[in-house]
């Protein structure tokens, strides 16, 4: 039997990351944090408290997210979810010949590599799409 891989975070897009993140906060609590543009002005949302050490949720069954700048390409327009991996060049092989697709990273220069994108402190990430056309994001945490 094939090991399950977990969901491990989810991932939404913004237009406007303050009324975004003001939005969830006073709704649900949740604590955000602005990423610069070294960062892609991605957002991180926590919500539940974490291990300070890991950045892990300290609950069972809880993840955190993150969100990033909408664009005009329709993938940007759905939420996604991030499955955990122990391996993620397997993952992507396993994605192809099931066949789904792999979409790639963002490269530093700003364009699109096959190759895993090293977040720091987080891990090695890529995005891919499902047979049915649902776009979602592959990471072999850092530890894993």
């Amino acid at each position: 039997m094939k090991k399950m891989n977990p969901v491990v975070h989810f991932e939404m897009g913004y237009q406007d990351k303050q009324r975004m993140a003001d939005f969830y906060t006073n709704v649900f609590g949740w604590q955000t944090q602005m990423m610069g543009p070294e960062m892609g002005n991605y957002v991180t949302a926590m919500t539940s408290e974490s291990d300070e050490k890991t950045g892990r949720p300290k609950t069972p069954g809880t993840i955190n997210g993150g969100f990033y700048q909408k664009t005009e390409n329709p993938l940007s327009q759905a939420p996604s979810i991030v499955i955990g991996v122990d391996d993620i060049r397997t993952a992507m092989k396993d994605v192809e010949s099931s066949g789904g697709k792999i979409l790639g990273a963002m490269t530093e220069s700003g364009g699109h590599s096959n190759d895993p994108q090293d977040i720091p402190g987080v891990g090695l990430w890529i995005s891919a799409m499902d047979t049915e056309g649902n776009r979602f994001s592959i990471l072999q945490p850092k530890g894993m």
